[in-house]
């Protein structure tokens, strides 16, 4: 069970650098085109989704490379390793994004107060090539371990946001070229920066739980307890703390109180099988007490 794991693991981490390295090749190309664009065009739903843009090179460049960091072998000083990397890099992501959408919504106010002439068969023509860029990326994207992987959601959500952005300048390019109305340049941009700020504050709240070694989402602490109580000889469960260092990386430490002389063995076996088996947790550190002895806290009561 434990080779189909690893195996599993190191399948969907070579297809997650694949699909950030293709993304991040797309994105940075077509970057340039639609900052020049946005430049002649006049256009600042264009040019709000170039920085966009910008922000997504740069997030599936710092992806990758946290998870090429990530890669290397754990030492003395850096016990577990790099792998925390990737969770500091989808912070730095999701902060990117909110300071980008604030930025936008500073300059969106200020067109609308005075709309600038915009060349909206140029800007269409652009986010039309933008909107399929986006969606190949996306793709890309969709094919690695986004679900599991907060670095690769982060990149994908950069990429979904930046999608829809190209979807609002093709709609404000459409009502200039056929309405003549100059408004919805500004309010194009607004509902791209409404989209990023969303995806950058829940990436940025995530990470920053992982960061706090916050209980993992997909597990419940309470249930963790109540599995292990069922083990036979089990008399009690506490100071259990489980936490992540990455993406679907969990760790456990906790104290179990069992009854009887000569089974602590048994029953630490029992327990770390039924994380492995149960919870996914591989990486578990559990002292086993008599329950006669009780807790080895010293100076506090075990929570």
């Amino acid at each position: 069970m434990g080779h189909n794991h690893s195996h599993s693991h190191g399948h969907s981490h070579t297809n997650n650098k694949k699909a950030l390295l293709w993304s991040f090749l797309l994105i940075a190309g077509y970057m340039v085109v639609e900052g020049i664009g946005g430049f002649l065009t006049n256009s600042l739903a264009l040019l709000s989704d170039a920085g966009h843009m910008l922000s997504d090179a740069a997030a599936l460049g710092l992806s990758l490379f946290a998870m090429k960091l990530g890669e290397k072998k754990a030492t003395n000083l850096k016990t577990y390793g790099f792998k925390r990397f990737e969770i500091i890099a989808a912070a730095l992501n999701g902060l990117t994004l909110i300071i980008i959408s604030l930025y936008i919504f500073v300059e969106a106010y200020h067109r609308m107060a005075n709309p600038p002439e915009v060349q909206s068969l140029g800007m269409l023509t652009i986010s039309v090539i933008g909107l399929l860029v986006n969606i190949l990326a996306a793709w890309m994207l969709m094919r690695g371990d986004k679900e599991e992987n907060l670095n690769v959601r982060s990149a994908f959500l950069h990429v979904l946001g930046d999608m829809l952005g190209s979807v609002g300048a093709i709609v404000a390019a459409l009502l200039i070229y056929f309405f003549g109305w100059g408004l919805a340049d500004p309010i194009a941009s607004i509902f791209v920066a409404i989209l990023i700020i969303i995806s950058g504050w829940r990436i940025t709240k995530e990470s920053f739980h992982i960061l706090m070694e916050g209980t993992p989402e997909q597990i419940k602490l309470a249930e963790v307890k109540e599995e292990i109580m069922k083990i036979p000889l089990v008399r009690d469960v506490h100071d259990i703390h489980v936490w992540s260092i990455t993406s679907g990386v969990f760790m456990l430490s906790g104290h179990i109180s069992v009854e009887g002389k000569g089974t602590h063995d048994h029953v630490l076996r029992a327990a770390q099988t039924l994380l492995h088996d149960r919870f996914g947790i591989d990486h578990s550190t559990l002292q086993v007490e008599a329950e006669e002895q009780g807790c080895p806290c010293a100076h506090e009561p075990c929570n």
